[in-house]
């Protein structure tokens, strides 16, 4: 970012609305760039008059932007007040709550919730949590956590090559079930370096770790790792925002939030995700469909990967440019010697290949559920660029409690909280800041998300049904009003 760089901001920074959510810049009233940076951030004021819609204060006191009904086509959806926190219009006054009210106080009252529970999100709090987040990263630094354990990655590879091993060997005897659970475990495993290398957490070298990523997922897994850095990325930085984040963006399937109701735009897709009769029939039942869409997560995985690497979405320039050869290259290799050598020719019967798909990738299901399982019941409020990052980081994200003996069947993500503050602190070395971590969080007042990792499976659910029932309440808002529609119809005729 060097050479972008035109200048440099003495004293105190604050945060910009970004331009994807409604920020603008540039206005020749402002007078000054502390005044530009809120007063000029907000969203053009947009009301429908034939509604009514009006502006309200909020239960801090700041003033909020009337805010239009939601218009499908719009890629502009969220309102800031002047601290920049997302807010919403107020219930109109009518006998009977309808659909886009009924949305409007279950976002006011998560963000209540979140403004009560978090620190405040005025400037002199979030700088202080920002100067401490910054010494905790000096002193996991100087406590050599950013170096990488390869010892550990030694009998990473030891574990990955008997698994490997065994699974071969098992197809060989004729004992193709047992080898499929095998090839899953070995799938799972392999998983977790190839995130690591992802991140660059390995040598931190970025062509390194790149061919270390790409040979593990690709050449060895049949996934693109470019496609996963491509969403990733993107997750880190605006991790849980549902119109921004494409990890929790599952529609038809899952809504994470009530605000996938309103047919929002993707900003990562660059589309409207519908929220149509398919996703209303899917979401309405979608705590028991999660542990099933989970179990066939990887077919997904493959589909994402081969839009990206063939559909030619990566990078063409720079330093990356190389890498959708060698991922082509790699999904050749995985495609011989998976779906030729062992599927088609060690395994005699249409049958048993099939049965070996379905369990080597069943098997996988631990991996995806734990992928979601740190996001998917957390925070998914837009606080605004007044909050810090360290807070928005642990306000929408969990850590997943377990003893030292099993992380290798976690991978590391267990502290995906810790990860998400540091990034590329390698995995080996994350148990080691978790206290530090969680010292730092009980200095600055920010609760830490600590769970087992069956109540953590419990709170997902769970958060899944109570999802749904609020969609069930919205259809019955929608039902009553046109209802009502329809009576008022009759009564003029």
């Amino acid at each position: 970012m060097e050479r972008y760089r035109i200048g440099r901001i003495e004293g105190r920074w604050k945060n910009f609305v970004p331009p994807v959510q409604g920020g603008m810049f540039g206005n020749a009233h402002s007078t000054s760039p502390e005044d530009q940076s809120y007063a000029d951030a907000q969203v053009p004021e947009l009301v429908e008059a034939s509604e009514g819609t009006r502006g309200t204060e909020s239960s801090h006191g700041s003033s909020r932007a009337a805010s239009p009904l939601f218009d499908n086509t719009s890629p502009v959806r969220n309102r800031y007040n002047a601290s920049g926190v997302e807010t919403t219009s107020a219930a109109p006054e009518m006998e009977e709550v309808d659909g886009i009210t009924y949305l409007d106080a279950q976002t006011r009252k998560q963000i209540s919730l979140d403004l009560d529970k978090y620190p405040p999100l005025d400037h002199d709090t979030q700088a202080n949590i920002v100067e401490k987040y910054r010494e905790l990263g000096e002193r996991l630094k100087a406590k050599g956590l950013y170096n990488c354990n390869y010892g550990a990655y030694a009998v990473e590879a030891t574990r990955y090559a008997m698994l490997f091993s065994a699974s071969l060997l098992l197809v060989r005897w004729g004992w193709y079930k047992a080898g499929a659970v095998f090839m899953g475990l070995f799938w799972h495993q392999i998983a977790f370096t190839a995130h690591d290398a992802g991140h660059m957490g390995i040598t931190h070298n970025f062509v390194v770790d790149s061919i270390i990523g790409i040979t593990i997922a690709d050449f060895l897994g049949g996934l693109s790792l470019g496609w996963w850095k491509w969403s990733h990325n993107v997750h880190h930085i605006v991790t849980n925002l549902p119109e921004h984040d494409p990890d929790n963006q599952h529609l038809p399937f899952f809504a994470v939030s009530h605000r996938f109701f309103e047919s929002l735009w993707s900003t990562y897709h660059d589309r409207l995700m519908h929220y149509d009769g398919a996703a209303q029939r899917f979401t309405a039942v979608q705590a028991w469909l999660y542990y099933p869409v989970m179990a066939f997560g990887r077919f997904n995985l493959y589909v994402q990967s081969w839009i990206y690497v063939f559909g030619g979405i990566g990078p063409k320039k720079g330093p990356a440019w190389w890498h959708r050869w060698l991922e082509m290259a790699g999904m050749a290799v995985f495609w011989t010697w998976f779906g030729y050598l062992v599927l088609y020719q060690s395994i005699p019967t249409a049958w048993d290949r099939f049965a070996f798909v379905m369990i080597s990738h069943m098997v996988t299901l631990p991996l995806h559920v734990q992928i979601t399982l740190s996001h998917f019941a957390m925070s998914t409020s837009d606080l605004g660029p007044s909050e810090s990052f360290p807070q928005k980081m642990l306000r929408t994200t969990m850590d997943v409690e377990c003893p030292a003996w099993l992380d290798f069947v976690h991978g590391g993500l267990q502290f995906q909280a810790i990860h998400h503050l540091y990034p590329r602190i390698p995995r080996h070395n994350l148990r080691a800041a978790q206290k530090m971590v969680q010292e730092f969080c009980n200095e600055v007042g920010i609760p830490y998300a600590l769970y087992g990792f069956v109540d953590g499976n419990k709170k997902v659910v769970g958060h899944l049904a109570e999802v749904s029932r609020q969609g069930a309440i919205l259809a019955k808002c929608q039902k009553a009003l046109a209802r009502r529609g329809d009576l008022l119809s009759d009564h003029h005729h």
